[in-house]
């Protein structure tokens, strides 16, 4: 039995206060954020605005991709991809071995072993990884994710606060990379 509170559920009004603190941590970011950075091409940045999902490589030190492409929920701040992964999973242990370089494509195709062929025409860019080790980075990714995943929070939530508190999840923000 869900217990209301003025006219509205517990999950009504988790999921609201969720939204609202998207809203609150994210407005002003996209207040300042750069509409017309050259780093993201302009495809790619309409289906970031669109998308659910990210697919990203680690790019290997001569430029190849990775064998390792993963489907990933994403939060932009600024013109950055900002990703949220347990230590261990080889997106963190790339940076970690100094692989900072990845190939980031946008779109939902669902899982990356179905996805391959389309996810390969998606808009797409590269981009250079570094760990973000800002609560307030964190903070903006929880209240992102409660709005722009609601549907799934209620379980990750808690999940995702738990590994970050406990070291095992990492933020990796991936900023554009302009030819260099």
């Amino acid at each position: 039995m869900s217990e209301k509170w003025t006219g509205f559920s517990r999950r009504e009004l988790l999921l609201g206060g969720g939204a609202v603190l998207a809203g609150l941590a994210l407005g002003p970011r996209a207040l300042f954020a750069d509409e017309d950075d050259p780093a993201l091409p302009a495809a790619a940045s309409d289906a970031l605005g669109k998308s659910g999902l990210v697919y990203i490589s680690p790019l290997h030190p001569d430029g190849a991709e990775s064998r390792c492409h993963g489907e990933v929920w994403f939060f932009m701040d600024g013109a950055d991809v900002v990703i949220g992964t347990d230590r261990d999973r080889w997106k963190a242990r790339a940076v970690s071995q100094g692989w900072d370089r990845a190939r980031i494509w946008v779109g939902d195709f669902g899982p990356v072993a179905r996805a391959k062929d389309e996810m390969r025409k998606a808009p797409n860019f590269e981009a250079r990884g570094r760990f973000d080790t800002e609560r307030a980075t964190f903070d903006r990714l929880l209240a992102s994710f409660a709005a722009k995943y609601s549907e799934e929070w209620g379980k990750w939530g808690p999940r995702f606060e738990k590994s970050y508190s406990d070291g095992d999840r990492v933020l990796i923000r991936y900023s554009p990379v302009v030819g260099d």
